[in-house]
């Protein structure tokens, strides 16, 4: 057995381990990346070297600049904008959750960030407004999904990142066509999803009044009145008026976006940039903003990297290709690749399926499929399982909700993910392979 097979038959098990208790990939990728680079003669150094770094920079950098705005209580401020223009309207109402997130993601919120925002949001809202906790839930994901792709987020940044790193020659308009695609998907699911509920009456119709207390929402930040104004002003310490905080906040967040998408700046130092002016302008302990940074995901991500920087060395992902390949039929090698995402990911965090399964993406290109269709089928393939409670996502939204809504939550959210994974690698195949 050559290495090359040794390193997969190694990442096959690093995916199956996580289904064992207390087993952590990203912990592991990085042992595991070291003891096959060794019994490969590769040196300490040399796997060292296949770590990100700029996906080390993106992360931090991106979520400590969201975790300022969430301590000052700009991300709260913004919201109760939201619901206060929306109104009861039953159907703006309902769109909340997934504007929320959609927005969220689009402008560079992790997805497991953005899910711990959009949960106790979408779950408040249903329990206040009579909307059922499925409902909310899926309209949350599915906005979540929707923004995943933009260029400034980091399923956007890691397509386009990775597909000129494997040689994809991607045109100069992909990164809107990621965009475009991740949007289609979740406006398509969450109007199913809407549609049906009004259908079967699931979901109230007209103008909607509040049915449960107003503490329902109040972990959101929503309608909780002046003592939630009072918590938002105390972690920026001395600084007198919240409203200077917030023009801050919008002012640096806004010139992250102009200056990463306008001038090319790299998003993450911007954000950590941003992130530290904000920190000392307005006061806050570095700690609350670093305790804020998800570095399981960052860890995740590392070392997984890490791995797959080792095993394209010792040529795994050529190995791959060979045995998935189907002559002559590129969407039949892409239907294959998109299978394998989403089945995957079904157990396993979707960012590092994706990560994982780029590498084979290429191969497929090379037989004709079309590179932006390519990329964006396989990371449709490994987002659209993420409804679905055994992830990340799904226990994030089980753990928003009420106590008495968690068992039949779970058994929908349950059902709808393994739909999910029997259907969706084939949408987003045949929707999107060929742009």
């Amino acid at each position: 057995m050559s290495m090359a097979d040794v390193s997969i038959v190694v990442l096959v098990a690093l995916f199956v381990a996580t289904l064992v208790p207390r087993f952590n990939i990203g912990l592991a990728a990085l042992p595991a990346a070291f003891l096959v680079g060794l019994a490969a003669d590769r040196s300490a150094d040399e796997v060292t070297s296949f770590f990100p770094g700029d996906f080390f920079v993106l992360l931090v950098g991106i979520t400590a600049l969201f975790a300022v705005a969430q301590i000052n209580g700009t991300l709260d401020w913004l919201l109760d904008g939201i619901l206060r223009l929306v109104g009861g309207r039953a159907l703006l109402v309902a769109l909340v959750p997934f504007l929320i997130g959609a927005v969220l993601t689009a402008v560079g919120t992790l997805p497991a960030a953005a899910t711990a925002i959009v949960a106790p949001i979408a779950l408040g809202i249903a329990a206040r407004y009579g909307i059922p906790p499925f409902i909310a839930a899926i309209l949350g994901i599915t906005g979540i999904i929707s923004g995943l792709l933009s260029p400034l987020a980091v399923y956007g940044t890691s397509a386009s990142r990775l597909g000129a790193k494997l040689g994809l020659e991607l045109p100069g308009s992909a990164p809107v066509g990621f965009f475009l695609g991740g949007l289609l998907a979740g406006l398509v699911v969450s109007t199913v999803c809407l549609v049906v509920a009004f259908r079967i009456g699931a979901m109230p119709r007209g103008h909607l009044t509040p049915v449960g207390p107003p503490s329902a929402t109040a972990s959101a930040g929503l309608d909780a009145g002046p003592a939630a104004e009072s918590t938002r002003e105390e972690p920026i310490g001395r600084m007198a008026s919240p409203t200077a905080a917030r023009v801050l906040t919008l002012v640096c967040l806004l010139a992250v976006v102009v200056l990463s998408v306008g001038f090319d700046i790299n998003i993450g130092y911007l954000g950590l940039t941003a992130a530290v002016v904000q920190q000392l302008a307005l006061r806050i302990e570095p700690t609350e903003i670093i305790s804020r940074v998800p570095w399981n995901i960052v860890l995740l991500i590392g070392g997984l990297l890490t791995y797959v920087g080792l095993m394209q060395e010792l040529g795994a992902f050529t190995r791959i290709s060979e045995l998935l390949r189907v002559e002559g039929s590129p969407m039949l090698s892409l239907l294959v690749l998109c299978y394998i995402a989403g089945v995957t990911s079904f157990a396993a965090s979707s960012i590092a399926v994706f990560a994982t399964t780029m590498p084979l993406v290429p191969a497929v290109v090379a037989e004709g499929a079309s590179p932006v269709g390519a990329v964006l089928a396989v990371a449709l393939a490994s987002i659209l399982v993420d409804i679905n409670p055994l992830g990340i996502t799904g226990g994030l939204i089980l753990g928003a909700a009420r106590a008495e809504d968690r068992p039949r939550l779970f058994r929908h959210l349950l059902t709808c993910g393994l739909v999910s994974v029997v259907v969706g690698p084939a949408l987003a195949c045949f929707a999107f392979g060929w742009w």
